[in-house]
């Protein structure tokens, strides 16, 4: 037996359909939208940022296959693991999150690469510069949520510049040449 919904209960669906999610917080609304804006660019670049070491760890080969492919799978884990509470940190603060690999395309800053074949040392350096960059956003991020005084978020953001700064220097380090005058 299906059950069908009467013209009222149908109106009464598509109003709840078009009513905004909203969640209670003491944050001023432009300072949410701020805040979430900021959140949401991150997201999506961390996401890219996470696609491109996975694409690297896939495909990384040579005679540092072993290390290169186990750094850049621990890089992976601690990226993918910064999703959620970004995405639930967004939410909590009434805000919308990412909802698309399109909308993460349309947002992302860090570039894609699709090449058919990178060198492991270019990989390194390629990955390196877009943890630098990373840590320079979240920095602009935590700027936003210091001026709506949103210390949850910044002490978030706190935490996840260490984690990149210290991804930074790993892929550094990795790919240094042997007579440690760097690059």
């Amino acid at each position: 037996m299906s059950k069908t919904l009467d013209a009222a209960q149908e109106q009464s669906a598509r109003e709840l359909r078009k009513r905004p999610l909203t969640t209670p917080t003491d944050l001023p609304r432009d300072g949410t939208k701020d805040i979430a804006a900021a959140l949401n660019q991150i997201l999506a670049d961390v996401f890219a940022l996470y696609l491109k070491t996975k694409n690297f760890h896939w495909h990384v080969s040579g005679p540092h296959f072993r290390d290169y492919h186990l750094m850049l799978d621990e890089h992976g884990d601690e990226l993918f693991a910064m999703t959620d509470p970004l995405a639930e940190r967004i939410r909590k603060i009434g805000g919308t999150t990412l909802r698309s690999i399109g909308h993460i395309a349309r947002t992302q800053r860090v570039l894609d690469n699709d090449a058919e074949y990178v060198t492991p040392l270019d990989m390194l350096a390629e990955l390196c510069e877009d943890n630098k960059t990373l840590a320079a956003a979240l920095r602009e991020a935590h700027n936003v949520t210091d001026e709506h005084r949103d210390i949850a978020s910044s002490s978030l953001i706190e935490n996840w510049i260490d984690e990149t700064e210290k991804r930074t220097w790993f892929l550094f380090e990795a790919s240094r040449n042997s007579d440690n005058t760097g690059h």
